[in-house]
């Protein structure tokens, strides 16, 4: 599958609702282990803190229903521990719910 096809099959997933399919894609799964491989395991913000933390998870910095083409970019993508991954979904959904509703 070339990029242009890549980016259309995960627009498809997408509005679908079916993302999940991309995360259990054989070159999904080998990007994921080369980033955690190529970050030594060690979540990312963490690190920038001066502590070492386990990376759990590889988060798209930006993200892949809005940047399908950057899905397997790896300059866009970040080990992180489970409670920084956590906490970035959870603080930015808060924030766009916040500035929508503009409170």
């Amino acid at each position: 599958m070339d990029e242009n096809e890549l980016t259309l099959w995960i627009n498809n997933l997408t509005k679908a609702n079916r993302i999940v399919l991309f995360y259990k894609n054989k070159r999904w799964k080998h990007l994921r282990r080369e980033v955690l491989s190529d970050q030594h395991g060690e979540c990312q913000m963490c690190k920038d803190k001066g502590l070492f933390e386990p990376a759990t998870m590889v988060h798209h910095i930006k993200y892949v229903k809005d940047h399908p083409e950057l899905a397997l970019t790896k300059s866009n993508l970040m080990a992180l521990c489970d409670e920084h991954h956590y906490q970035i979904h959870h603080t930015l959904v808060f924030k766009k719910q916040l500035n929508e509703e503009k409170w």
